[in-house]
């Protein structure tokens, strides 16, 4: 059974990760990074440093016009280049430079700091409930 005040529970959990996410790109956006960034150069890592881009458009669920665009901004950032696949050279690469395993590493490191900031006001009770709430919602979404 749906409760009456459904909508309103949406609305607040909608808003709610709004604002988290504005706070977390916020502070990456301050060491030259985004949410989209960290994920690509975490995908590579993932991947051992490089991987076909429509390989790569599959991990982060993203067209691969979005990927094209996102490997050209990390590009130019130098925190990837592109390479041709040597088993097939009609594929391109995008491969992890140290820059970006270092941009990757700090990437990281405040994305943590943002979550313990954001969660900072719940007790570690409330925290885990909050983690299996959020489950059980993405779970009954799939």
């Amino acid at each position: 059974m749906v409760p009456n005040n459904a909508s309103m529970n949406l609305t607040t959990l909608l808003h709610t990760a709004g604002v988290a996410q504005a706070g977390v790109e916020a502070k990456l956006a301050a060491v030259g990074l985004s949410l989209a960034k960290l994920a690509a150069l975490q995908a590579l890592i993932d991947a051992g440093d490089a991987l076909p881009l429509n390989q790569l458009a599959d991990r982060l669920s993203c067209v691969r016009s979005n990927i094209t665009q996102l490997v050209d901004r990390l590009e130019a950032d130098g925190l990837v280049r592109r390479r041709t696949d040597p088993h097939d050279r009609r594929l391109r690469l995008a491969v992890l430079t140290p820059a970006g395993r270092r941009a990757c590493d700090e990437g990281t490191r405040v994305k943590a700091s943002a979550e313990r900031d954001l969660l900072c006001s719940l007790s570690r009770q409330e925290a885990e409930q909050l983690r299996t709430l959020l489950g059980k919602l993405a779970g009954s979404t799939a």
